[in-house]
């Protein structure tokens, strides 16, 4: 998700959360393009007015001026530095853990089994995690079935932190079916990357 910053003026400083954001500003202040998780490319429109400016490289930033928005460069240092407050009010990024499953089972393979405890002791490490665990299929066999077999891959998993330490309070299960796959596929079709739970970790 892109993440963008605009620093008002009379030091009122905001940190939004935004994609594809068309930033509409009538007020003086800065917008920065923040680098998005893991690489990916971004871009946001900055509009003040009838004038617009896009920025899509990471630390590109407009100043908003009563001519409208003005290019010029950041820096990773400067935002540390200019956006120091709203950087550190963010809530921390969830964490996602996928694991995979046995075709048509809700048993774990071997390496996503031997996954769980590593993934186990790092939600241990959080004070009090908010889980939300979730079961997907691929594409082979009906709604209802695919439905009920992503259910139950996703308590597999949520048994499975149990057994290892996490408290069952803390951790929701549910079950998306073969609604959002990875890997786009034709009704019918078998896909490895597709049966999986992911672990959402926050």
């Amino acid at each position: 998700m892109l993440r963008l910053l605009r620093r008002i003026e009379r030091a009122l400083v905001a940190a939004c959360l935004a994609g594809g954001l068309a930033a509409c500003a009538t007020q003086s202040g800065t917008v920065v393009l923040l680098p998005e998780q893991g690489g990916r490319d971004t871009a946001v429109t900055v509009r003040q007015g009838d004038r617009t400016l896009v920025l899509d490289q990471p630390y590109a930033a407009a100043d908003l001026t009563s001519t409208g928005p003005q290019p010029r460069a950041s820096s990773a240092a400067e935002v540390d530095r200019r956006f120091a407050a709203a950087l550190a009010a963010q809530p921390a990024r969830p964490r996602v853990y996928t694991l995979y499953f046995v075709e048509q089972t809700d048993t774990l393979t071997d390496e996503s089994r031997r996954m769980l405890d590593t993934v186990a002791a790092e939600i241990a490490r959080h004070p009090v995690p908010d889980i939300v665990v979730v079961g997907h299929t691929d594409r082979v066999g009906s709604d209802a079935v695919n439905d009920a077999l992503a259910r139950k891959r996703a308590e597999t998993v949520r048994t499975g932190l149990t057994q290892r330490g996490i408290a069952a309070e803390n951790i929701v299960a549910v079950g998306r079916g073969k609604r959002e796959p990875i890997v786009p596929t034709a009704d019918g079709v078998a896909e490895p990357l597709n049966r999986r739970v992911e672990i959402v970790v926050r």
